[in-house]
């Protein structure tokens, strides 16, 4: 094949992202009627990020994890990774896709009566790998979870962050192009959950292997994700960058999950007139508030604050009582827009 044929081909493979749900939808039949776990979820996810689907209990997020490896069938909609639809991948071609997409569960699901080495080798075994290039394989998957000295011990020995190493290290020994993770840290303490979030990013970095994760928790997202897409009513709410979700947020159940602004009533309709200050991540080396005060010869009174940190820069809003002359309003509003924040009038 020529050169001029199949660069066209090239640049249009190379323009599919690297999973793509179209108007996915999940129907369970129930006696007397049915329940829409999914109702037409449609997005796409880019080869080598870090994706997090976030909602809360019955929002139908492990519904759509399942769906995405086939561990349950959609009732209608497509399913496609690198442009192939999966759902009529069958036999070998449905065990090849198994391969390059790997998922860890909430609970661990590790088989007790094998040691360590043989819970991460049985994959492995099942591709008849052999024994001693899957032997290798074990070492240096343990190694990268950070538990090469554990690999005679039983899963009854291990501690709960300990095991999820374990399934992560069992879910790379297919060398798989995405890890799937279905609420991978709720069964983990805080500390814990901090050293998995970090062991997948390191993954995700050095590896290349798209991460998704499916949480209730906005800290795991604020943590590790790229993007995000808020589910609702086993429907897409809002979908983006994870800093755009986190300061602009839009539907009602981002605002309830993820949001800045408000969080309760109080913010919501403060006691007096007040401007909303929204900190977007860009100005945390600078005294924005000083810097109003100096310029604008104005007092603030400071009436709440709330930072947060995504990524390593703070996010937030602060409520400043407003000025009641217009033309000091106006001089305050200007400066805050010149700085690059969000400021938006808020009345009791």
């Amino acid at each position: 094949m020529s050169p001029s044929i199949a660069e066209p081909e090239t640049l249009q493979a190379a323009a599919h992202p690297q999973i793509e749900l179209r108007n996915l939808k999940k129907v369970y039949p129930v006696p007397g009627g049915e329940v829409v776990a999914l109702g037409g979820v449609s997005l796409k996810i880019e080869k080598g990020e870090i994706y997090g689907i976030i909602g809360m209990s019955g929002a139908g997020k492990s519904t759509l994890i399942r769906c995405i490896n086939r561990l349950d069938a959609p009732t209608d909609g497509q399913i496609l990774i690198d442009g192939e639809n999966i759902l009529a991948m069958r036999g070998k071609d449905l065990i090849r896709m198994r391969r390059r997409v790997s998922m860890i569960f909430q609970q661990f699901n590790l088989l007790m009566q094998k040691t360590v080495g043989r819970n991460v080798r049985y994959p492995l075994e099942i591709a008849g790998v052999p024994k001693a290039r899957a032997n290798k394989r074990v070492r240096e998957l343990l190694q990268i979870v950070g538990l090469e000295d554990k690999i005679d011990a039983y899963p009854a020995q291990l501690s709960g962050g300990q095991k999820q190493r374990v399934a992560i290290a069992r879910a790379l020994a297919s060398d798989p192009e995405v890890l799937l993770c279905d609420e991978a840290t709720s069964a983990l303490d805080p500390m814990t959950t901090q050293s998995i979030l970090a062991l997948l990013k390191d993954i995700n970095e050095r590896l290349g292997i798209t991460v998704v994760i499916i949480t209730h928790e906005m800290a795991v997202i604020r943590q590790v994700c790229t993007r995000v897409a808020i589910l609702d009513g086993g429907k897409i709410a809002e979908e983006g960058s994870v800093d755009d979700v986190f300061v602009h947020t839009r539907s009602a159940a981002g605002k309830r999950l993820f949001g800045i602004l408000p969080e309760n009533e109080d913010e919501e309709h403060p006691p007096v007139p007040a401007l909303r200050i929204v900190f977007d991540g860009g100005k945390e080396n600078q005294p924005v508030i000083a810097g109003l005060v100096r310029t604008c010869n104005v007092n603030v009174n400071i009436l709440s604050a709330n930072i947060r940190r995504i990524n390593g820069k703070p996010y937030g809003q602060m409520l400043i009582e407003m000025p009641e002359n217009p033309e000091t309003r106006a001089r305050i509003m200007e400066f805050l827009g010149a700085e690059g924040l969000t400021v938006k009038e808020v009345w009791p």
